[in-house]
């Protein structure tokens, strides 16, 4: 059973590592908008395909769409900080018991 342990604690720090590296994603896009970014650029354009399908799901579940604030990404990192706390954190845990 120690296999699957230490598998879960492996698969709970990856899942760890993406989350928070979306996060900062998510983040960045934000602080990018404000700017009004080169839509050409490469590196926006990667942010932009990076991050535009979970935002635009988001963005079609809130019911304010003409305040032009734009309150996906908060969404969106609340999720994350939700998924961290929840998924990751029950996967270590179950991960010890297993060891």
């Amino acid at each position: 059973m120690f296999i699957l342990g230490n598998f879960l604690a492996g698969v709970a720090k990856i899942l760890h590592i993406i989350l928070e590296l979306y996060m900062w994603i998510i983040i960045i896009r934000a602080l990018i908008s404000w700017v009004n970014p080169d839509p050409y650029n490469p590196i926006v354009q990667f942010l932009y395909r990076i991050t535009d399908p979970v935002m635009h799901k988001v963005r079609e579940m809130l019911p304010i769409s003409g305040m032009g604030i734009d309150f996906s990404p908060i969404i969106v990192i609340l999720g994350i900080i939700f998924l961290q706390t929840f998924l990751v954190q029950s996967l270590a845990q179950f991960s010890l018991q297993l060891q």
